[in-house]
């Protein structure tokens, strides 16, 4: 394998190359490449556009008799795609840019034009300066006098800003005139004046009569009213219910002692009087502390 890939050939001593017999090609040979259009078209014999970057197989030759400074022209011919017309166009690299020659028609380019005729301009103005020195010392002192006008421009563009930088905008309402002020103000008086002209044909009637807004009318006070209707109407006279307080049960009661509420002591001191004198055999309640305090002391003794 490695012998296919060598770079160098085996050339015999007795190698000629001038006996090599060379192979004849016509002159106007072709070839078939593969590109995009250069420009945008439109065929002369069906009106199909066909716009920039359009690929074609195309074929392409040698322009005979024509070269630019010993640059060859070629020629590329393609087909429309709707009616198959052929179409050519060649290069141009005196204007490094293409022309179309036959079959079709080159859309109109405005920045293409005004390259051309710019161009031609420039190249007629050179020829008459050639020709005639004065008339290039004067389009050399109008070139020179357009400058001066441009310098100058750009240094009051500068001034300018430098200065608008500068000022606020406090003092920019300061330097409005008297007269600025009064026009101001009489065109705002004015418009005010056309509103309520406005206003006053709106709401006027056509006998002259005012018509007035429901806004305006006279509302009556709601604390008046209330007033009144409590005035004019006597409303019955309503008393807080008495609530009777419910007797509380003491926690002792759901150990089944009767737990008594304490009275005053006059009365404590009545009671004692009364036992006493009726009957002195009665025993005395034993109260929930003494009960509970006697449980206690059971239950240590049992234990």
């Amino acid at each position: 394998m490695s012998e296919r890939k060598v770079i160098n050939k085996y050339y015999p001593p007795n190698f000629d190359p001038a006996a090599i017999p060379r192979r004849k090609m016509p002159k106007d040979a072709q070839y078939k490449v593969r590109l995009m259009t250069p420009f945008s078209m439109r065929c002369e014999t069906c009106g199909e556009y066909v716009y920039k970057g359009k690929k074609f197989n195309a074929r392409k030759e040698v322009v005979e008799g024509e070269m630019y400074h010993a640059i060859r022209i070629f020629r590329f011919y393609i087909r429309c795609p709707r009616c198959s017309a052929e179409i050519t166009f060649k290069t141009d690299p005196k204007n490094t840019d293409y022309v179309a020659e036959h079959g079709a028609v080159r859309n109109f380019e405005p920045w293409r034009e005004e390259r051309i005729t710019g161009e031609e301009e420039k190249k007629a103005k050179e020829e008459e300066e050639e020709n005639n020195p004065m008339k290039a010392l004067e389009n050399r002192t109008e070139d020179s006098k357009r400058e001066m006008e441009i310098l100058d421009a750009l240094d009051e563009i500068r001034t300018r800003n430098a200065r608008n930088e500068r000022v606020d905008a406090d003092d920019i309402l300061d330097k409005l005139t008297e007269e600025d002020k009064t026009v101001v103000w009489s065109q705002l008086s004015r418009e005010e004046e056309e509103d309520e002209e406005l206003a006053r044909s709106i709401f006027h009637t056509t006998d002259g009569e005012s018509v007035k807004r429901l806004m305006e009318d006279d509302e009556p006070d709601p604390i008046e009213l209330i007033s009144s209707s409590a005035a004019a109407v006597s409303l019955p006279a309503f008393s807080a219910p008495v609530q009777t307080k419910k007797r509380k049960d003491n926690a002792f009661s759901s150990l089944g002692v009767l737990v008594k509420k304490k009275k005053p002591d006059d009365q404590v001191v009545a009671s004692r009087n009364a036992g006493t004198s009726d009957c002195p055999a009665k025993a005395k309640p034993v109260s929930a502390l003494a009960a509970l305090g006697s449980y206690d002391s059971d239950s240590d003794g049992s234990e």
